[in-house]
């Protein structure tokens, strides 16, 4: 746990003598404690009543006594927060409750199981096996229930791995909802600020907010400033909801925070209320069940699933009809003795048995189990899915925008170089701690510098705990350096870094922003940062100025991106403490430095100030635009300061990987142009060919002449969340104005006719006909809460775990926990791998369709008895569906994915060399069905029709099944059937867990699956029939097809013939390998082992 202690010499320390259930020092109860709990708890639900602010006001300032008078109920204080001894915390959370929030219930195994019974097919399935177990049993009592019981069985244990693939799911769901709602919060406890999580909040907690971060429960404001908040989920009004601490005299103001809710600007302190359950989100949560929209590859599956039911159906009663007229008017031999009702009920059985393996079920199952895995491994790749059909949707990004903090960079800010009062300083790192301002400028000087980092800021730093020093040892009784941690903007805290080093003598920030007394009546006023204006503003309030004085001392200090408030700069605070005018020499100077600061990839930071703004504006009741407008023209430079932010390591190989994959990388920032392309050159995102800009030429441009930059556009900087909302607008076409009127709502005061193709981001059938109506798919990162809207337009919108806000996630897709841009391209290469996980199984579970409802057709046309009965079809339809689902839908990926260009929106599921390998095979394993219907009996001396007849081939089908599962793991023109098995466990499990089923079937199924025992030499056979899909796999993909061009996004990339070409020569090489190794096996069997 990280601590920072909060100084606060007002602070006494908690009273023992408490009013709530043990929350006193040692942890005693007692009954009257517990009546006194439940007091408290009425008390608390009467100024927490559901859209009754007034009522609720009206309890806290008169039946409580206002805010001082509830903290006191509540035991805790803004300053001290609560008694942080575990003992008490528990004892408040058993008295009010926890703060996990409840989630909807979730069905059981059981509920799963019944509900798979409400498949029409299996209902058909089930209510034949019924009646044909009845005729048998009034047939032949002996034997004639089997094949009835046989049916039921396996209709058994469909619903069973059904309802086992569905609870595995739902479950892997709830955990990925877990990780989403893991969060940490800052609180006080015991005088000192701390990171809890939020489950570990409890009623008393005294809390921070800032913007964009969620709300975690419920409570009352105890300080604010400009803070507004996002009710609409709660309330489904679309207004922001602007809140205050100060009810003395404002009967209208509302104080009071909901969880669920998010700010949307300013900052606040709060204390806990209500938590979890108790909480007005808990209240709704509790009531909620919401289940997984379908992803946009489902639905696709889903219309070719009704497509291949509906083939299955056209054949399954043309089988029907094929059978019933071969025993009306063929009248074959082994039909004599068979009556027309109970052929009529086999010949049905077979048609509903046909309509079971051809409705391909597995199709979505298929999908469920490729998303369900992989959204799991890439939690572990640091990838957070919020949005299921984000996961496959990347796969196919066309365009990644990318922020540079802490995305491309390490997100580690330090101040290396500064302008200080008019005095340069080459070297302010903190390690170096012999370099020391005092040598060079006044105090007063160092106190205007001082005052400004530590109060134009909201960012905290975090000491780390000495409670256990055995922390700070590792296995060999090494000492290891416990580093801060940073909470809020990096950038801030890197100035507040500075501030606590030897540079400026460890100076205590803490205490000069508790003396500005922030958010309380009368005390200092913050004007949050702007991503949009690239700066802040305080107005803090002179300590020096008298308490009874009727017009204290005003400051503004001010903070933002150097060039922006130079400009606004027309004086320069001194190495004495004297302010200077800002001469256009100074100003040329000053901005060379900026220019020198950006080209050695620094982020250059202005912190400036405007003294006595009492006698400009009313600091109580001024707005920030007024400010802007009249106190931050003529500010006082105080220093310049260039900050480093490292690249990430793995950025630039992760950049390469992107470009290989077809994938254009933008950077998107706030920053410096200088700067940016400095970084964006380092990472190998700025090509030779490539353009850079800034913000303020982009939004000048027309749509066709950003059309035209687009391809080349690799840097956007000084951009402002707008930017970047009209680039990815611009790309993919999402949220472009339609209408006239949609198009008079973005543009207000302008002209349609006149003014519609000349302002951004256009309009949509402008924007289709340019590329003919299909756009890219484009991946955005974002972690502002200005970055929603860009978020939403996105087709992938990722958010910053560690620097995003609340609000960013909210709006994203997927949350990158670690901010790293190689997570982002992890994200990608396990996006493709469901996409092509899809593949595989399509192509797999299509060659079964194909050869067994054909065999099957066929068969009956010609007069032969069915070779694949009813149990048999259904342990095929098992392979096929769910365990070829779980052996291809859990493949993991190569980082081969990465070494093609991205599929467009549009592309076929299902590719020109993937017909040709489901044509070849199921080409194969017909013909050898046929020769062994035929030829069977004479090849292995058994009798036509007969049941060891039909044996054989069922078992060299199902083993053809078993190979063409291993070429099924590639869908193009690669041979490699064997690769990386080693990294498939469950590919490997669901094979030998398929060949040892079949031995069991076969060899122990008897009258039950009509099956009858196999010589060892059949074994042999079977298998060696089967195993040949091996090397028709090889020869298959010599066939000359290639797949549609068209299929791909972007341009063909200079290597793509070379790889072609490579990967011949090595199917070449995998198919000796395959060749000769079973050979080398077989001839060591003959000399050795029968030996």
């Amino acid at each position: 746990m990280c601590v920072s202690e909060t100084k606060d010499p007002t602070a006494t320390t908690e009273t023992t003598t408490t009013k709530m259930n043990g929350n006193s020092t040692n942890g005693s109860s007692s009954n009257g404690d517990s009546d006194n709990g439940n007091d408290i708890i009425s008390t608390l639900a009467s100024i927490n009543q559901p859209q009754s602010t007034k009522s609720n006001l009206a309890n806290l300032t008169k039946t409580i006594g206002g805010t001082p008078s509830l903290l006191s109920l509540l035991t805790t204080s803004p300053t001290h927060g609560i008694n942080p001894d575990p003992s008490s915390i528990q004892s408040r959370r058993q008295t009010f409750g926890s703060n996990a929030l409840p989630s909807s219930p979730r069905k059981s195994w059981l509920e799963l199981f019944i509900d798979t019974f409400d498949d029409e097919t299996l209902k058909i399935l089930i209510v034949a096996a019924i009646v044909s177990l009845a005729v048998g049993m009034y047939e032949d009592p002996s034997t004639g229930y089997i094949e009835g019981c046989a049916i039921l069985s396996a209709v058994l244990i469909v619903s069973v791995v059904t309802a086992c693939n569905d609870y595995q799911k739902e479950t892997q769901f709830r955990q990925l909802s877990a990780a989403n709602e893991d969060v940490d919060v800052l609180v006080v406890r015991g005088g000192k600020m701390l990171q809890v999580k939020v489950d570990e909040l409890v009623v008393g907690d005294v809390i921070k907010l800032e913007t964009g971060e969620g709300i975690p429960c419920d409570g009352v404001l105890l300080t604010s400033d400009g803070l507004a908040v996002d009710e609409s989920a709660l309330t489904g009004e679309p207004e922001d909801v602007h809140k205050s601490s100060d009810i003395s005299d404002n009967v209208d103001s509302d104080p009071f925070v909901l969880s669920g809710c998010t700010v949307t600007a300013g900052t606040g302190t709060f204390v806990a209320t209500a938590v979890g359950e108790h909480s007005q989100w808990g209240v709704i949560k509790a009531h909620l069940e919401k289940e997984q929209d379908q992803t946009p590859l489902q639905e696709k599956l889903d219309a070719m699933a009704n497509a291949i039911g509906n083939v299955g159906i056209a054949s399954a009663v043309a089988t029907f009809i094929a059978m019933m007229v071969i025993k009306l008017y063929v009248q074959p031999e082994y039909l004599l003795n068979v009556s027309t009702f109970s052929h009529a009920l086999d010949a049905f059985i077979i048609g509903v048995t046909i309509v079971v393996v051809a409705v391909p079920e597995g199709l979505p199952l298929s999908v469920t189990i490729a998303l369900a895995y992989s959204t799991k491994k890439m939690l572990d790749d640091q990838n957070l899915i919020r949005v299921l059909a984000a996961c496959e949707t990347m796969g196919n990004a066309t365009n990644i925008c990318s922020d540079k903090t802490g995305t491309l960079t390490e997100n580690r800010m330090t101040v290396v170089k500064g302008v200080f009062a008019n005095v340069y300083h080459d070297d302010t790192a903190p390690e170096h701690s012999d370099v020391c301002i005092d040598q060079s400028v006044s105090h007063i000087a160092k106190e205007t510098i001082l005052q400004a980092i530590a109060t134009c800021s909201t960012a905290n730093i975090l000491e780390p705990s000495n409670e256990n020093d055995s922390e700070n040892d590792n296995e060999n009784n090494e000492f290891v350096e416990l580093h801060p941690t940073i909470v809020g903007n990096k950038t801030e805290a890197a100035l507040l870094l500075l501030a606590k080093s030897s540079f400026f003598h460890r100076d205590d920030f803490l205490s000069r922003r508790q003396t500005a007394n922030f958010g309380q009546r009368g005390g200092s006023r913050l004007f949050p940062f702007s991503s949009k204006r690239k700066r802040m503003s305080v107005l803090v309030k002179d300590p020096s100025s008298s308490p009874s004085s009727s017009t204290p001392t005003w400051t503004l200090y001010h903070k933002g991106a150097g060039e922006i408030v130079l400009d606004d700069c027309t004086h320069y605070l001194d190495a004495d403490g004297s302010t200077k005018p800002m001469t256009a020499t100074k100003k040329r100077d000053l901005q060379n430095t900026i220019s020198k600061f950006a080209s050695d990839a620094l982020r250059c930071v202005a912190i400036a100030h405007c003294p006595n703004v009492e006698r400009i504006v009313d600091p109580f009741t001024t707005t920030a635009e007024e400010c802007a407008e009249k106190c931050e023209g003529s500010l006082v430079l105080d220093a310049l300061v260039g900050i480093v932010d490292p690249l990430r390591q793995d950025v630039v190989e992760a950049v390469k990987t992107c470009q290989g994959a077809g994938i254009i990388v933008r950077m998107v920032t706030g920053d410096n142009l200088d700067t940016a392309v400095a970084i964006a050159k380092q990472a190998g995102i700025l090509t030779k060919d490539g353009i850079s800009m800034v913000g303020e030429d982009f939004r000048k441009m027309t749509p066709a002449q950003l059309d035209q930059v687009l391809p080349r556009l690799q840097v956007l900087a000084r951009s402002s969340p707008e930017d970047k909302h009209i680039l990815v607008q611009r790309l993919n076409g999402a949220l472009m104005p339609k209408t006239e009127e949609e198009w008079n709502e973005r543009h207000p005061g302008k002209n349609f006719t006149k003014h519609k193709d000349l302002l951004l981001p256009g309009y949509y059938d402008e924007w289709a006909a340019s590329r003919n109506g299909v756009g890219e798919v484009v991946g955005v990162t974002g972690d502002g809460t200005n970055d929603g809207p860009a978020l939403k337009a996105a087709d992938v919108g990722l958010s910053m775990g560690i620097s995003g806000t609340d609000v960013a996630k909210n709006a994203s897709d997927i949350i990158i926990m670690d901010d790293k841009f190689s997570s982002i391209v992890k994200a990608v290469l396990w996006g493709r791998s469901v996409f092509d996980n899809i593949r595989k199984f399509l192509q797999f579970q299509l060659t079964v369709n194909v050869v067994a409802l054909t065999i099957t057709f066929l068969s009956a046309v010609a007069g032969y008895k069915p070779p694949l009965n009813a149990i048999m079809m259904l342990w095929v339809n098992l392979i096929m569906d769910t365990m070829g689902a779980l052996a291809l839908g859990t493949e993991p990926p190569g980082d081969d994915l990465l070494n093609r260009r991205s599929y467009k929106r549009d592309a076929s599921l299902i590719s020109l060399p993937m017909w040709r390998n489901i044509l070849i095979q199921a080409s194969y394993q017909l013909g050898l069905l046929i020769f062994l219907l035929k030829r069977g009996p004479e090849i292995f001396g058994c009798e036509d029709g007969s049941a060891h007849h039909f044996t054989i081939i069922f078992t060299a089908f199902v083993f053809c099944q078993v190979f063409n599962e291993f070429n099924a793991r590639e869908i193009g023109d690669v041979f490699n059937p064997f690769k990386n098995l080693n990294n498939s466990p469950m590919f490997l499990l669901v094979i030998v867990f398929t060949i040892i089923a079949q031995y069991l079937i076969v060899e122990y199924g008897g009258e039950f699956t009509q099956t009858t025992h196999l010589t060892a030499e059949e074994w042999k056979a079977t298998f060696l029939l089967g195993a040949m899909s091996i090397p028709v796999g090889f020869l298959m993909r010599l066939v000359p097809v290639a797949e549609d061009p068209e299929s791909f996004a972007g341009e063909v990339m200079d290597d793509e013939s070379s790889k072609k070409n490579s990967s011949k020569m090595e199917n070449v090489i995998n198919f000796i390998k395959v060749l000769v190794v079973p050979v080398l096996l077989a001839i060591a069997y003959n000399k050795y082992i029968e030996k």
